[in-house]
């Protein structure tokens, strides 16, 4: 197939059946835009549909891109991504682009989850409490990263160390230890957070 067969084909396996607005105001650019999204991108490397979604919804939170993203939920559903799958994708942004922005984007899912008769809320995958959340992200920490977490945080300034404590039990408490990912999926969509925070900030 050419690149404009494959576009077709993803974009309809992602989408469905129908014609963008775009499409109709602008046809030249939404065929520019599929036939190099849909109908080369998609296909290069050994990223599987689930994985290009959940970057590319982690991606448009961080950009705050919204009407974007809530197309991209449907496309997460209908490639067999689970409710549980996406809402865990959008949490993991919030300590990277803070509250307000990830409260945007859920939102936007929580949208089309009632559009499509997706019960809220989504069943909690917490494993922490009040009492655990420090222990269990310090763990987490040191199983990613190695015991040289440890070390840095006993070499912290006094005045430091509630930043490191913070870190632990926030970010990685809070977050990378909750159900619906394991630690590779997790660190790959901070990888692209990060990367897309990065590539805002050069702009």
């Amino acid at each position: 197939m050419d690149r404009g067969e494959k576009s077709k084909e993803k974009f309809k396996q992602l989408f469905g059946e129908g014609v963008t607005a775009t499409h109709t105001t602008d046809p030249d650019f939404q065929d520019i835009l599929s036939h190099f999204i849909f109908g080369k991108v998609f296909y290069q490397g050994n990223l599987d549909d689930k994985q290009r979604e959940l970057i590319t919804l982690v991606v448009l939170v961080t950009n705050q891109t919204l009407p974007q993203l809530k197309a991209h939920v449907s496309a997460a559903l209908n490639v067999g991504l689970t409710p549980v799958e996406i809402k865990e994708a959008v949490y993991q942004c919030a300590p990277y682009i803070g509250f307000p922005k990830t409260l945007n984007a859920i939102n936007e899912v929580n949208e089309v989850f009632k559009a499509k008769n997706i019960a809220l809320p989504i069943e909690s995958q917490k494993t922490i409490d009040e009492d655990t959340r420090f222990e269990k992200g310090h763990a987490t920490q040191v199983e990613i990263f190695g015991e040289i977490i440890s070390k840095m945080r006993e070499a912290a300034p006094a005045n430091q160390k509630q930043l490191q404590d913070y870190l632990s039990a926030f970010c990685f408490g809070d977050f990378y230890t909750r159900k619906g990912f394991d630690l590779k999926i997790r660190e790959l969509l901070t990888f692209c957070i990060l990367s897309a925070l990065v590539a805002l900030r050069v702009k």
